[in-house]
């Protein structure tokens, strides 16, 4: 059975509105990372700026979302996988970034192996990018 977004923002204990529904239900509709600008221009319409950044904001406080770095230095955020079952998630996946539609992509079946730091280093983020051509443009 496919959640809805009211479903996901009820999972989460956040508020339903008009936007955190039409942001959640962006991401399930494109199926790859998308940036702040990528929001705006698909509901610019509807909401501002300001209110798509708060969105985002909610978002990832509440493992919603995560940020996917690409090669271009732009943040993206991606949709976590949904289970209402699990309180916590793994976001130190792959993502894989085509070179021909420019999209970024979660790869959730290949996690980042642990990486052992020097004494007095604190590991806070790790991400790996992968760059080729994805399943739909190869």
């Amino acid at each position: 059975m496919t959640e809805t977004t009211v479903d996901i923002l009820r999972d989460a204990n956040l508020r339903i509105t008009s936007c955190r529904r039409d942001v959640l239900a962006t991401f399930i509709g494109k199926r790859v990372a998308l940036s702040h600008a990528d929001l705006e221009e698909a509901l610019k319409e509807n909401f501002d700026r300001v209110t798509i950044y708060r969105t985002l904001k909610t978002f990832l406080e509440n493992d919603l979302i995560h940020k996917v770095l690409d090669d271009s230095g732009t943040t993206k955020y991606a949709l976590c996988a949904h289970d209402p079952t699990q309180h916590h998630h793994n976001h130190e996946h792959v993502h894989f970034k085509c070179e021909v539609c420019g999209n970024t992509s979660c790869i959730q079946e290949i996690t980042l192996p642990k990486i052992s730091l020097p004494s007095g280093y604190i590991s806070k983020e790790k991400s790996l990018l992968v760059q080729g051509i994805c399943k739909n443009c190869s």
